[in-house]
């Protein structure tokens, strides 16, 4: 079997299970199925909104439907797995057999269709379209569609994002059938685009400052103009050198010691003439009013 045709195989498989287990599963609100293939088997989770009424007591439905699913349509080793419905607003195939089912107790087309459209957008769907078809009102077959909020039709969005189901039943005037669209609340339409308005002067949050290193006075290098000077440059200090340059800076370190406040001052040479031993007796000087008896006597 050609790849094409193994594809068109497993596709049509896939609806006729989905077709079973709509009718199977009609009571207990079917939401859809959805089929994975493994090396250990089929995984068949099954969407409901009354999962107790698809498992059975004690999983008794679960073990006949897993039989009929490996008899009938050939699957590999089902396993079935139930998952319940959140919000069945949003979904379908639970809406339209919501339709279906009221049409059957009698209840007139329209008021159906558009009970199921404002539940459909009271639940937050962005938009929504019923279309139903069939023999309505006369012997001729016609379609009504019902329609609220945003629903695109062509392009890459409207068959990824948007979900819809188709489900038909059979009445006294003929076959009618329901189909429902649903758009839900997550879906970004790429035609919308949303422009951000600016911030106001005052609600702008000031830039951290980092601190700047203190700028260090800039330094004018100048090039030697002959070559003299940049042999002189370029030549080493000899060891003498060296050493007059570290005496220079010593005699100038002791110097500003000197110069401070609170070094010890050093007496000078007149200071140390005038200073004079504690043990020696002062001689006291004769006045200058009072006369010696030699200078008397030779009067």
């Amino acid at each position: 079997m050609s790849a094409i045709k193994q594809i068109l195989h497993e596709s049509r498989k896939r609806v006729d299970v989905d077709e079973f287990l709509q009718k199977d599963l009609s009571r207990a609100g079917y939401g859809g199925v959805e089929i994975v293939k493994s090396p250990l088997g089929t995984r068949v989770t099954v969407y409901a909104v009354r999962p107790g009424l698809v498992i059975g007591r004690g999983g008794e439905m679960i073990r006949t439907l897993s039989r009929t699913l490996e008899t009938k349509f050939k699957l590999f080793n089902p396993q079935i797995a139930v998952a319940e419905v959140t919000v069945p607003e949003l979904n379908p195939n639970i809406m339209a057999s919501k339709v279906i089912s009221s049409l059957e107790r009698g209840i007139h087309f329209r008021r159906a269709c558009y009970w199921t459209l404002n539940s459909i957008m009271g639940a937050g769907a962005l938009g929504c379209e019923i279309i139903i078809s069939g023999k309505l009102t006369t012997e001729r077959s016609r379609c009504e569609k019902f329609r609220a909020g945003y629903v695109p039709k062509v392009g890459e969005p409207a068959m990824k994002n948007v979900s819809r189901a188709v489900v038909s039943t059979q009445l006294k005037p003929g076959l009618l059938g329901v189909k429902v669209v649903i758009i839900p609340p997550d879906f970004k339409s790429p035609d919308k685009i949303h422009i951000k308005e600016p911030l106001p002067a005052e609600a702008e949050v000031p830039e951290a400052s980092t601190p700047t290193p203190e700028a260090t006075p800039e330094v004018a290098v100048t090039e030697p103009s002959s070559e003299a000077e940049k042999k002189e440059k370029t030549e080493t200090t000899t060891p003498e050198e060296t050493e007059t340059a570290l005496k220079n800076t010593k005699e100038a370190e002791q110097a500003k010691a000197e110069g401070s406040p609170d070094a010890p001052k050093k007496p000078t040479e007149t200071e140390l003439k005038t200073e004079k031993p504690k043990d020696e007796t002062a001689t006291p000087t004769p006045k200058s009013s009072e006369k010696t008896e030699g200078d008397r006597e030779n009067a």
